[in-house]
């Protein structure tokens, strides 16, 4: 035999293995669910960015104060027993 067509023969053969391998890892993974499970997981990744850039914002926004009210006063006289005049 020609050493020509023993080497284009032998490169077919693991052409045709190759393939085969890569497609049996392919319908397995189908199997499994993993194009679901990537996309699962891109999706939750992309609502972690935006969970992290919403509670920024909402800390960045909010305000440290309420205004100029500085807490309650104890009131003077027991409203349930008079009430005060209009």
């Amino acid at each position: 035999m020609d050493i020509q067509k023993v080497t284009s023969g032998v490169t077919a053969a693991a052409v045709v293995g190759t393939g085969a391998f890569v497609g049996g890892n392919h319908q397995i993974d189908k199997m499994q669910g993993g194009p679901q499970k990537r996309e699962d997981a891109q999706i939750e990744a992309i609502r972690q960015v935006v969970r992290e850039e919403i509670y920024i914002q909402l800390v960045n926004n909010w305000p440290k104060t309420s205004g100029p009210v500085k807490g309650l006063t104890v009131p003077k006289q027991d409203y349930r027993q008079t009430t005060p005049q209009r």
